[in-house]
């Protein structure tokens, strides 16, 4: 009898483990390219070609009728010893699906703000204006994200989407927890409205009230659009920002853009950082070729010689 009674037993255990077990879809994702940037006559470029790279591997299964998906990718430019040299993994998060209460991502490496995902919207063919230029990014309005960040989106049918970050403290990320939210409508064809806010302290003393709204309209193969951005700092210098684009779509493999992009020093007597960029893209499959032209002048705010810059780019893209 007591054997009988292990015997059930160990059925029942091996039946609740496997029960316990829920099966998961697996993917993986790559891209590869190379590009080559040059026409900066005022810098030390190099050979101008550089590769990138990366694989995302996901896993994605329902846990207790919550989807849970893990995603990690890998970045051999950074293990090779890029900006962030032996950073492999360029993006981590795990992320749940609420159903109707919308969704819930930790990202502990690679992820945007509320703000810091939306810092330029306008639409493009290539580049934003200010991308390849030197020094071009410095006072750009972006807020901050950081490693292990909380993100919460939900989405309403009538078009709203609304989207709360949430970094904690750490000396490396961010001198104080800083939370940034975000809101956007698209329940009208054609039409994408949007503000995000964030307070933005990296460090000690260097406060800032930081927020953007944009609109964008498409028509037929034509994308306009306007966004606006402003940093409001409790001492030094406040920034605001202007940026419009306009891009058209040629054909299903062929696109155009224009953008332009300023920051103003308020109150500093300083130029206005102005930036521009002419970009086209073609699509063939799963290849992208893309090439931008891009002009700045002020950088930085500043009116001397070596911040007026003009540099381009090319590009290859392979997706598998």
């Amino acid at each position: 009898m007591n054997n009988i009674k292990k015997i059930g037993l160990t059925a029942l255990a091996g039946s609740l483990v496997a029960s316990s077990v829920s099966a998961a879809t697996m993917s993986v994702t790559g891209s590869a390219g190379m590009s080559y940037t040059g026409g900066d006559s005022k810098a030390t470029q190099g050979q101008g070609w550089t590769m990138g790279d990366s694989i995302t591997f996901s896993a994605s299964g329902d846990v207790n009728d919550i989807g849970v998906t893990l995603t990690l990718e890998l970045d051999g430019d950074d293990a090779a010893g890029g900006a962030t040299a032996n950073q492999q993994f360029d993006n981590q998060s795990i992320a749940f699906d609420l159903g109707d209460a919308g969704s819930l991502t930790f990202h502990g490496h690679g992820g945007s703000s509320a703000l810091g995902a939306k810092d330029d919207v306008m639409p493009a063919a290539w580049e934003e204006p200010w991308d390849i230029l030197p020094s071009a990014e410095t006072n750009l309005i972006g807020g901050a994200g950081g490693d292990n960040m909380f993100v919460y989106s939900y989405a309403h049918d009538s078009g709203i989407t609304g989207t709360v970050s949430y970094v904690n403290a750490a000396d490396a990320v961010t001198d104080v927890s800083s939370t940034s939210y975000g809101i956007e409508f698209t329940g009208m064809e054609g039409l994408t409205l949007g503000y995000a806010q964030q307070d933005v302290e990296v460090t000690t003393g260097t406060k800032g009230d930081e927020s953007t709204m944009y609109a964008k309209y498409a028509i037929g193969g034509i994308t306009v659009g306007i966004q606006m951005s402003e940093n409001d700092m409790e001492s030094g210098t406040d920034y605001e920002s202007t940026g419009i684009g306009i891009s058209y779509q040629v054909n299903d493999d062929l696109t155009v853009s224009y953008g332009s992009h300023e920051i103003e020093a308020v109150g500093s007597g300083n130029p206005d950082q102005e930036t521009a960029a002419i970009g086209i893209s073609y699509t063939m499959g799963s290849l992208s070729i893309g090439a931008a032209v891009h002009d700045g002048d002020n950088i930085t705010n500043s009116s001397t010689d070596a911040n007026q810059r003009e540099k381009y780019s090319l590009g290859l893209t392979f997706n598998f």
